[in-house]
Formats: C-alpha cells, structure tokens, sequence
C-alpha cells in the first residue's frame, strides 16, 4: 500500500525545477519532495556550507549553485547554468527570502533596502530571467506569508513585501496569458525553520513560546511542518492544478481564515 511519500512518486518524473533558497526549511522541504517526485532539481543558497550539505542530505537528482537572488549577475549564472545543461525549466519555486522585526519608529532604510531587494527586487528578476527557459505547461510557484493580511506588529517591512508578491502573482497572470505558464502563491502560517533563529534572532524559548501561542489561535491546533508546504507547492507546480493560476493558497491550518 502506498505510503504518503510515495504516492505521487512519479508526479514530478523527468521536470527540471529551481528552487530559491533551497538550501534550509521550506525551499530544503520542497527540493526534497520534488526529487522523490521525479524532478531534478536546482537549489540556490547564499552559504555555500549550507547549500552543499543540502545537496548531500537530498541526494541524486539536486543540483546546487550559490547565488544571491538580489545580485543580477549571480541569476543570470543560475539561469545560465540551467539553459546549458538542460535547456529548459518546468518548475520554479521563488522562495527565497527573509525578514526580520522592526517596529515602526525603528525601521532603518537599510532593513528596509535588504529585504526589499532580496524579497521583491529578488522574486521579481528571478521570475522575469526564468521566462525563456519556461513554456507552455510550466509553474511558478512564489512563496507569501499569511502576514501579509494579519498585520503582525514589528514585522511589516516583511509583510508589505509578501503583499507585494501577493500583487505580483496577480498581475503576472494576466501577463503570462496565452503561454500556458501557471503561477500563483503559497502562504504558510506558522513553521517553524531554521529561519527562526538565523534570520529572526529567536531564542528556542521564545520559539517555543511563540509557536504555543500561534497553536492556540489556530483552528487545527498547531503549528504546520515544511513537508507540508511542501506538498502544497508539489500540488501547485503539477498538473494537478492545471486549471489553477493567480491564486494564494492559505497552507496555515485555519490561522488567518478565521
């Protein structure tokens, strides 16, 4: 009997995929399941550390290059890479990015600038230099936040920038008809990722403390996992959802849908 890994062991089976920070939480989660499902599958980091230990922990079928998504040079080589080796791309997870608390009255213009440039300036061009390699039946999939519609105190630099993604999509919907190219977003809820501490500054305390209270206000009573993102965006690029383009898909447990 089939076992939720396997399932849709051949969903993906032959697709060549890029993801964006792949190389820890939801774009490691979402690498990882691309290549059970078929894909071979590019991954970019900036921590050549990182990236290569992810690359050894998926296996055959990942393929790593270090690149910063907000450096035009740096996606040209991705893009570069990928045209040279296999002359197209079926998948691509925009998923790099990161934020960091600022309440307003703090917010610097160098926070501002970073994540900004990684976060929107970064999706923008990563989306826009993939489109050659893309046609008809291929999926972007672009990670938002549910932050985006909450209005988390001290994070809005970060959710103004998945607000913009959310419009992006949109608008990139209509751009991309008549060429069979999906897109559309996934909004995680709470998940907890390295991400948490490197990008966040969290203790495992205040982790701890704040994914008790994410719980609490969710009506399936608990945090998500990256596997479970990643599934979402395994749905997203398949031709599952072939029909399904300029959406936000909530993956968030009921968090922000009540």
């Amino acid at each position: 009997m089939d076992t939720p890994t396997n399932i849709h062991s051949t969903r993906h089976a032959g697709k060549i995929a890029l993801v964006t920070g792949g190389s820890s939480g939801l774009g490691l989660a979402t690498a990882e399941r691309l290549v059970r499902e078929g894909a071979t599958v590019y991954i970019t980091g900036r921590r050549q550390v990182e990236l290569d230990a992810a690359a050894t922990q998926i296996g055959p079928g990942a393929i790593a290059i270090r690149s910063d998504i907000s450096v035009a040079d740096d996606l040209d080589r991705i893009f570069t890479v990928i045209r040279e080796r296999h002359g197209r791309l079926d998948i691509l997870f925009a998923n790099a990015g990161g934020g960091e608390f600022a309440p307003l009255g703090a917010i610097t213009e160098a926070q501002f600038d970073k994540y900004f440039n990684i976060n929107v300036k970064g999706t923008l061009f990563t989306v826009q230099k993939a489109l050659p390699l893309m046609k008809a039946g291929s999926a972007i999939v672009i990670t938002g936040s549910i932050v985006s519609i909450k209005g988390a105190p001290a994070f809005g630099v970060y959710a103004a920038t998945k607000a913009a993604l959310r419009s992006f999509a949109r608008t990139w919907a209509s751009d991309l008809k008549g060429t069979g190219i999906r897109v559309n977003v996934v909004s995680p809820g709470t998940v907890v990722t390295p991400a948490y501490k490197s990008e966040l500054g969290l203790s495992d305390e205040q982790i701890e403390q704040f994914s008790a209270q994410a719980a609490a206000i969710t009506p399936l009573g608990r945090t998500g996992t990256p596997d479970e993102i990643a599934g979402a965006v395994s749905f997203l690029a398949s031709d599952d959802a072939s029909f399904i383009t300029g959406i936000e898909l909530f993956v968030d447990g009921g968090q922000a849908q009540i």
